[in-house]
């Protein structure tokens, strides 16, 4: 049953954990109606606990397309309208191209770029119906850059940035807008395998909430700082930096 609504609702995939968990929070704070995805809800379970009326949860596999269009369209039947769109959901294996299985490489692909896809494909019709919307979409400045140890999921952060390039070209006039979120090398799960030195990581919280005070940012690229944003440009502008501060990495990956 649809209750109409004139306020924003929020989809974010990649809920449970990381800084996918923390955006969650921090807009759920705000009082914000969410529907987060995820293919475990635990920890989405228990951050909704005191706004349960704010907050959905719904089981969903962004590789399985049925999942998708299932909870697009319940969001939609139940709340009427889908203003923002968070694609957050990731997976990264880490090791040397030579050791990783193509399997390994492909699922990465179907979590990191053809997930994004599919979500996007669920929510269009319905932002271009109402003439409005917004989809952030998580990058990463290994798009540029690359990573040692990292190959499958950069190549999937490269596509993922293209993509969404040319998509935001694609919706030009339409009302409905995409961007990339780009965070820095953040301490989730997804990189427990890499021997990151201290000062190369920043806590996933601080991501996630800094993130969330953008949620209604335009931007083509958005950083959750500045601090961000210079380190972005000065490994895209001096590879040297990069390829010294991932120096010690390379055997760490093997």
């Amino acid at each position: 049953m649809t209750i109409p609504t004139d306020e924003e609702v929020i989809v974010l995939t990649g809920a449970n954990e990381g800084i996918g968990y923390h955006l969650l929070t921090a807009l759920a704070e705000e009082d914000r109606l969410i529907a987060a995805l995820d293919v475990a809800g635990d920890n989405v379970l228990d951050a909704r606990d005191d706004v349960t009326a704010r907050v959905r949860y719904y089981e969903c596999d962004v590789t399985d397309a049925d999942d998708v269009t299932t909870a697009v369209n319940d969001i939609v039947e139940r709340w009427g309208r889908i203003d923002v769109v968070v694609n957050n959901a990731g997976v990264a294996r880490a090791g040397f191209f030579e050791s990783q299985p193509m399997a390994e490489t492909r699922r990465e692909f179907e979590v990191n770029f053809f997930g994004y896809q599919r979500l996007i494909r669920a929510v269009l019709p319905h932002m271009r119906a109402q003439g409005s919307g917004l989809i952030h979409n998580m990058c990463s400045g290994t798009a540029d850059t690359g990573h040692p140890g990292l190959s499958g999921y950069s190549a999937t952060k490269g596509a993922v940035k293209a993509f969404v390039r040319s998509l935001r070209l694609e919706l030009r006039g339409t009302g409905v807008t995409c961007t990339l979120m780009i965070p820095p090398s953040t301490n989730t799960g997804m990189t427990a395998d890499i021997d990151y030195p201290e000062w190369m990581t920043v806590e996933p919280e601080e991501v996630g909430r800094k993130l969330a005070d953008k949620i209604h940012s335009t931007r083509p690229v958005i950083t959750p700082d500045l601090t961000t944003r210079v380190g972005l440009a000065l490994t895209r502008w001096f590879p040297s930096i990069w390829r010294r501060m991932t120096a010690g990495i390379v055997g760490n990956s093997e």
